[in-house]
């Protein structure tokens, strides 16, 4: 069964959320953590906060859409407004 991720990494340069999709989470993790994608090269480190699972590709790309929103942008930062403290401190 092949799942798509939606994933965030926060910066820990800027604190500003990377919002992806990907079919194979854990090279494309690597890839950003190796500098090899040039939306997240400068804003290393980058640490995992969120991801979900989708059977659907356009179910992911849907939820990826929404999380790059604003309103899905505060609802991140809702949803994961304990996590987002303890990385702060």
């Amino acid at each position: 069964m092949k799942f798509y991720y939606v994933y965030i990494l926060l910066s820990k340069k800027d604190y500003k959320f990377y919002i992806g999709c990907t079919n194979d989470f854990k090279r494309r993790y690597f890839e950003h953590q190796r500098g090899e994608n040039t939306s997240t090269a400068t804003r290393l480190p980058l640490q995992l906060i969120f991801y979900e699972a989708y059977l659907s590709k356009k179910d992911a790309l849907r939820r990826e859409h929404y999380f790059k929103t604003t309103k899905g942008k505060a609802i991140l930062k809702n949803m994961l407004k304990e996590s987002l403290m303890l990385i702060s401190n």
